[in-house]
Protein backbone atom coordinates (compact mmCIF):
# COMPACT_ATOMS: atom_id res chain seq x y z
CA UNK A 1 0.00 0.00 0.00
CA UNK A 2 1.35 3.63 -1.23
CA UNK A 3 2.38 6.02 1.78
CA UNK A 4 1.33 9.48 2.45
CA UNK A 5 4.77 10.54 1.00
CA UNK A 6 4.55 8.24 -2.26
CA UNK A 7 1.07 9.34 -2.87
CA UNK A 8 2.28 13.24 -2.68
CA UNK A 9 5.60 12.72 -4.66
CA UNK A 10 3.31 11.11 -7.43
CA UNK A 11 1.28 14.33 -7.46
CA UNK A 12 4.18 16.33 -7.74
CA UNK A 13 5.37 14.17 -10.66
CA UNK A 14 1.94 14.19 -12.03
CA UNK A 15 2.48 18.33 -11.92
CA UNK A 16 5.47 18.24 -13.42
CA UNK A 17 4.62 16.07 -16.35
CA UNK A 18 1.75 18.41 -16.52
CA UNK A 19 4.18 21.49 -16.84
CA UNK A 20 6.18 20.03 -19.85
CA UNK A 21 3.13 19.01 -21.59
CA UNK A 22 2.49 20.76 -25.01
CA UNK A 23 -0.59 21.15 -27.66
CA UNK A 24 -3.88 20.24 -26.56
CA UNK A 25 -2.50 18.82 -23.00
CA UNK A 26 -0.79 21.99 -21.98
CA UNK A 27 -3.89 24.06 -23.16
CA UNK A 28 -6.10 21.41 -20.84
CA UNK A 29 -3.60 21.04 -18.30
CA UNK A 30 -3.44 25.49 -18.13
CA UNK A 31 -7.16 25.01 -16.67
CA UNK A 32 -7.37 27.48 -13.60
CA UNK A 33 -9.43 25.19 -10.85
CA UNK A 34 -9.68 23.92 -6.85
CA UNK A 35 -9.13 20.18 -6.84
CA UNK A 36 -8.89 17.63 -4.43
CA UNK A 37 -7.73 14.12 -4.55
CA UNK A 38 -8.75 11.62 -2.15
CA UNK A 39 -7.02 8.59 -1.52
CA UNK A 40 -9.43 6.20 -0.68
CA UNK A 41 -7.76 3.19 1.39
CA UNK A 42 -5.31 5.90 3.39
CA UNK A 43 -8.85 8.04 3.84
CA UNK A 44 -6.57 10.93 3.70
CA UNK A 45 -7.18 13.87 0.89
CA UNK A 46 -4.87 16.37 -1.24
CA UNK A 47 -6.22 19.66 -1.67
CA UNK A 48 -5.05 22.34 -3.98
CA UNK A 49 -5.25 24.25 -7.25
CA UNK A 50 -4.59 23.33 -10.51
CA UNK A 51 -3.51 26.65 -12.09
CA UNK A 52 -0.50 27.27 -14.99
CA UNK A 53 -0.31 24.14 -15.86
CA UNK A 54 0.48 22.68 -12.34
CA UNK A 55 -0.96 21.33 -9.80
CA UNK A 56 -0.47 23.12 -6.27
CA UNK A 57 -1.19 21.09 -3.35
CA UNK A 58 -2.33 23.43 -0.66
CA UNK A 59 -3.20 20.73 1.85
CA UNK A 60 -3.39 17.51 3.41
CA UNK A 61 -6.04 16.82 5.46
CA UNK A 62 -7.85 13.44 7.39
CA UNK A 63 -11.01 12.17 5.38
CA UNK A 64 -13.03 12.89 2.82
CA UNK A 65 -12.40 16.56 0.80
CA UNK A 66 -14.08 19.63 3.65
CA UNK A 67 -15.06 21.33 0.41
CA UNK A 68 -16.49 20.53 -3.17
CA UNK A 69 -13.37 21.29 -5.18
CA UNK A 70 -14.49 21.91 -8.96
CA UNK A 71 -12.14 18.81 -10.04
CA UNK A 72 -12.58 15.80 -7.47
CA UNK A 73 -10.57 12.42 -7.98
CA UNK A 74 -10.72 9.69 -5.83
CA UNK A 75 -8.48 6.74 -5.58
CA UNK A 76 -6.11 4.13 -3.75
CA UNK A 77 -2.42 5.19 -3.35
CA UNK A 78 -1.59 2.44 -5.07
CA UNK A 79 -3.82 3.51 -8.48
CA UNK A 80 -2.56 7.40 -8.02
CA UNK A 81 1.04 6.04 -7.98
CA UNK A 82 0.41 3.88 -11.02
CA UNK A 83 -1.34 6.33 -13.40
CA UNK A 84 0.94 8.58 -12.73
CA UNK A 85 4.18 5.66 -13.22
CA UNK A 86 2.00 4.82 -16.60
CA UNK A 87 1.54 1.39 -15.39
CA UNK A 88 -2.17 1.79 -14.84
CA UNK A 89 -4.40 3.30 -17.74
CA UNK A 90 -6.86 6.20 -16.42
CA UNK A 91 -9.75 5.39 -19.09
CA UNK A 92 -9.79 1.94 -18.26
CA UNK A 93 -9.35 2.42 -14.72
CA UNK A 94 -12.34 5.19 -14.28
CA UNK A 95 -14.49 2.68 -16.82
CA UNK A 96 -14.10 0.31 -14.20
CA UNK A 97 -14.82 2.78 -10.84
CA UNK A 98 -11.13 2.34 -9.94
CA UNK A 99 -10.49 5.93 -10.20
CA UNK A 100 -13.43 9.04 -9.49
CA UNK A 101 -13.68 11.53 -11.13
CA UNK A 102 -15.74 14.46 -10.94
CA UNK A 103 -15.73 17.63 -13.01
CA UNK A 104 -18.09 19.64 -15.03
CA UNK A 105 -18.80 19.31 -18.10
CA UNK A 106 -16.39 21.37 -20.02
CA UNK A 107 -13.88 20.56 -17.73
CA UNK A 108 -14.27 16.77 -18.56
CA UNK A 109 -13.91 17.87 -22.04
CA UNK A 110 -10.45 19.64 -21.41
CA UNK A 111 -9.70 16.94 -18.97
CA UNK A 112 -10.07 14.35 -21.68
CA UNK A 113 -6.85 15.62 -23.21
CA UNK A 114 -5.28 15.48 -20.38
CA UNK A 115 -5.90 12.10 -19.14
Amino acid sequence: MATIEECRSALDKLSDNMQRAEGDVRDAAALDRSVSCHITDLDVTFVGRMRGGRIEVRDTVQGPPPDRAEIRLAMTGDDLVALVDGELNFATAWGSGRVKLHAGFRDLLQLRKLL
